[in-house]
């Protein structure tokens, strides 16, 4: 079964680490120079929080804010579901289904290592469907198949 770990050596090495005092607006153009949907905040380069699109979209332009002078400190993310390296992909996946979240903070030892997103956990489930879930979750899904009548 693939592991926190596993897709974390699997994903490309970005450079999208933030500032936590950087302006949004800056924010903004490195996340679309980047291409991705989150930034990691940071600060003295200790793991502060995410700023993400949605972070924008409701606490920036909801609340009548401006990009120009509203720091990504005052509008990120930091309360997000953890999972630690060797937690299951599985796992991971209920995890954001409880917490209906789309990203999770990944650590190991207390550390933070990385960010686990629904993107990444489709996009195993696609790539490798029979290796993603354990043989309960098969039973599961069976039982559940097999108890469904069609008229």
């Amino acid at each position: 079964m693939r592991t926190v770990h596993d897709l974390l050596k699997s994903k490309p090495i970005v450079f999208n680490n933030i500032d936590a005092d950087a302006l949004v607006i800056d924010a903004l153009q490195m996340l679309n120079s980047v291409n991705l949907s989150y930034l990691v905040v940071k600060k003295d380069d200790e793991f502060k929080g995410i700023f993400c699109e949605r972070d924008y979209s409701r606490n920036v332009i909801l609340k009548g804010r401006s990009s120009s002078n509203t720091k990504v400190k005052d509008v990120m993310t930091n309360d997000l579901p953890m999972v630690d390296v060797a937690d299951t992909v599985e796992h991971c996946m209920n995890l954001m289904i409880a917490h209906k979240a789309r990203y999770l903070l990944a650590y190991n030892d207390q550390q933070f290592v990385g960010v686990i997103t629904i993107h990444d956990l489709l996009r195993q489930v696609i790539s490798n469907k029979e290796a993603v879930f354990d043989h309960s979750m098969a039973e599961q899904l069976l039982s559940h198949e097999e108890g469904r009548k069609i008229y």
